[in-house]
């Protein structure tokens, strides 16, 4: 997988008047720390981030971060940790970054792609994917943006497992075989699981609330 660059600027100013600002400016907050080094606040240009992330999942980009401070710069390999957003308008607020060897294993999760269309789906079947993401093991170079799964052979009442997908080379699986990825149910069944789902809804909403006398 490619490396996308992204620079960033030293900042010394903390807290939500000097966050807003830099928001104001059209760039975002961040932090960088690691096992190796102390925490280092950090001002991203926003368009450059949106651009790296683009078609991506946040987690399985891998990112070469350039740091200019003093006229001077430096470069770190790193991985978005965490984004945090507003919880309305899902705005980017903070950005969270983690710096990486390049010599040992990361742990990350891998977007599951389905390709093509499942036979039982041309006869009428319904398309479940149950699992979008799976867990592995990786050295940084063998890293990919998702992983695809070729479900044209899928039959009505037919599923797909962890141990069904064929891993890229450096890829290792840290999950079960036996998840479901998945699977092609046939119309009846998934009206009748529909069914169910309301029928549980409505049976919550519909509950009185217990007095103190009764909780």
């Amino acid at each position: 997988m490619d490396t996308m660059q992204l620079s960033s600027e030293i900042r010394t100013q903390t807290g939500k008047g000097s966050a807003r600002k830099i928001r104001s400016a059209g760039k975002l907050p961040a932090i960088l720390y690691g096992p190796e080094i102390d925490p280092i606040m950090l001002t991203l240009d926003f368009t450059e981030l949106k651009k790296a992330l683009q078609g991506r999942s946040a987690e399985s980009v891998l990112l070469n971060l350039r740091i200019d401070s003093d006229k001077k710069g430096q470069s770190k390999k790193v991985m978005i940790k965490e984004i945090q957003r507003d919880p309305v308008k899902r705005d980017y607020l903070h950005v969270d970054l983690f710096e990486i060897s390049l010599i040992k294993e990361l742990e990350v999760d891998i977007p599951i792609h389905l390709v093509n269309t499942p036979i039982g789906v041309s006869e009428g079947g319904i398309l479940q994917h149950t699992r979008r993401e799976v867990k592995v093991s990786c050295m940084p170079d063998d890293l990919v943006d998702k992983i695809d799964v070729d479900v044209s052979g899928l039959d009505i009442g037919q599923s797909l497992h962890i141990g069904d997908i064929s891993f890229p080379s450096g890829l290792k699986s840290l999950e079960d075989v036996d998840v479901t990825i998945v699977t092609v149910v046939a119309p009846t069944i998934a009206a009748e699981e529909e069914e169910v789902e309301e029928e549980e809804v409505e049976e919550v909403e519909g509950e009185e609330p217990k007095s103190e006398e009764e909780s």
